[in-house]
């Protein structure tokens, strides 16, 4: 069986999990010190986020060459050793991979300007952070769907299309185990230029979702470039950053083995803390989902406020249990396992995301570095050397899900903030999304409470129980 199936991933944001030479931002050989923590921690694999050269204008999405790694972050040399240290420790390591944009820096930009998409009048597109689509450079206008600084590939041209697979064929062949493919829907663009239509649903928020993206993002040819590259990484793992509503994201699973193994499912996110919606979401996503397809679950990451800041500190325990007791392969965002909460926003990041990606919290006094941190800690009352049951309880719940790890999914109960459900036929889960004390609606051996000890009759309130039926 592939080991993803019963594993879990850890998402590392490089910047911000250990700084080995005192200046203040995360690198290779901090993470390479940090490997035991994770493997005694029980996860099976480590993602990280863009370690590539890069001018830092969307940290490390603005890449401006995809074989080299950034000085802040170290040499191919660290880069070997630690895929080498991993492996050693029976880890696997993901990269992410980013196709859909580069720098403006890279030399293609430069020297290949038809690599890009150019026009000579602008439509309507919006920009992710804000403003127009398109920037402008003397009579014409490149696309760019995130920054002005990240100019959008053109994956119509097999050039391009050639470029960025040697790109995966590069890393490949430097050990890694698979990669997290960024932005995958939005690889094609429609040919004709035609306008979004406006988004009859905006709330009047962000101006990048006043208009539907039906022209510039999720096109049906997206699933050939999919297949392509897929086909280039193999057995290996292929996950892919989908956000789109269940029946869509499905389809990045492709068609005999030609799409990702997991396109990932972020619906958890969004969906309200309600035990009648999570059920109700799980039955949906599990119905939708494709002959002999996996299922994948995310609750946080490096663009979304943290759990424990969505759901509070409390049910930060509860959501640990969900993400790691449901059917498929849970991703788990560095410092969750700590109950770690957002940070101030200090402005270094154009998406207002520094809260969810403040420095890792090791000891009482950070830990991190021995400088001056690139952003200021969150509270540091939680720390890992303090073991915290939050910790505690993360380690425990990695171990007892691979006693059930590929069971069936079965709702047994939705109802008055209780959800209850059970895994194959022989371990249940139940979860109290309230902090009142409620009635257990299955009964059993208590495995595992998220207050680490017997428990009672009752489910506490903000507590969830494994039990052995």
């Amino acid at each position: 069986m592939t080991w993803w199936r019963r594993g879990v991933i850890y998402e590392i944001y490089p910047r911000s999990f250990q700084d080995s030479d005192g200046d203040g931002v995360g690198d290779l050989r901090g993470i390479t010190a940090r490997l035991p923590y994770l493997r005694a921690l029980g996860v099976d694999a480590i993602w990280l986020t863009p370690i590539y050269q890069s001018p830092q204008a969307d940290f490390g999405y603005d890449i401006s060459d995809h074989t080299a790694v950034d000085p802040q972050y170290g040499s191919l040399d660290d880069f070997d050793a630690l895929v080498a240290a991993a492996h050693a420790q029976e880890l696997r390591v993901l990269l992410d991979y980013v196709p859909n944009h580069t720098s403006d820096q890279h030399r293609w930009f430069r020297e290949h300007p038809d690599w890009y998409y150019w026009r000579d009048e602008p439509n309507n597109w919006r920009a992710a952070f804000g403003g127009s689509a398109w920037e402008r450079v003397g009579d014409r206008y490149y696309l760019h769907t995130y920054l002005r600084e990240q100019p959008d590939l053109n994956w119509r041209n097999p050039e391009v299309r050639a470029a960025m697979l040697d790109v995966l064929r590069f890393w490949l062949d430097r050990g890694v185990d698979g990669f997290r493919v960024d932005a995958m829907r939005q690889l094609l663009k429609d040919p004709d230029w035609r306008d979004n239509p406006v988004n009859p649903d905006w709330d009047g928020v962000d101006p990048f979702e006043s208009l539907l993206k039906v022209h510039s993002a999720d096109l049906d040819e997206v699933q050939d470039v999919v297949a392509e590259i897929r086909s280039v990484i193999g057995d290996r793992l292929m996950v892919a950053e989908v956000y789109s509503p269940i029946e869509r994201l499905v389809r990045y699973y492709g068609k005999n083995g030609n799409g990702a193994q997991l396109p990932f499912n972020f619906h958890l996110i969004t969906t309200p803390w309600d035990a009648a919606a999570i059920a109700d979401l799980v039955e949906r996503y599990e119905a939708a989902l494709p002959e002999g397809a996996w299922p994948n679950w995310v609750l946080g990451n490096h663009d979304r406020p943290r759990v424990a800041s969505r759901v509070g500190t409390a049910q930060a325990r509860v959501a640990a249990m969900l993400l790691l007791t449901l059917r498929g392969t849970p991703t788990l965002y560095y410092g969750d396992e700590l109950g770690m909460i957002d940070g101030p926003d200090t402005g270094h990041d154009p998406g207002g995301r520094d809260g969810e990606r403040t420095p890792m919290q090791w000891t009482a006094g950070g830990g991190f570095t021995t400088g001056e941190p690139w952003l200021p800690y969150g509270d540091l009352s939680v720390n890992v050397q303090d073991e915290p049951a939050m910790l505690r309880l993360h380690r425990d719940l990695i171990a007892l899900r691979r006693e059930f790890a590929e069971a069936d999914y079965r709702t047994l109960h939705a109802d008055d903030g209780v959800l209850a459900y059970a895994r194959g036929d022989h371990h249940a889960v139940a979860l109290n999304l309230t902090g009142e004390p409620r009635p257990l609606p299955v009964h059993g051996e208590r495995l595992l409470s998220t207050h680490l000890d017997g428990g009672a009759e009752r489910l506490r309130a903000d507590e969830g129980v494994v039990l052995r039926i």
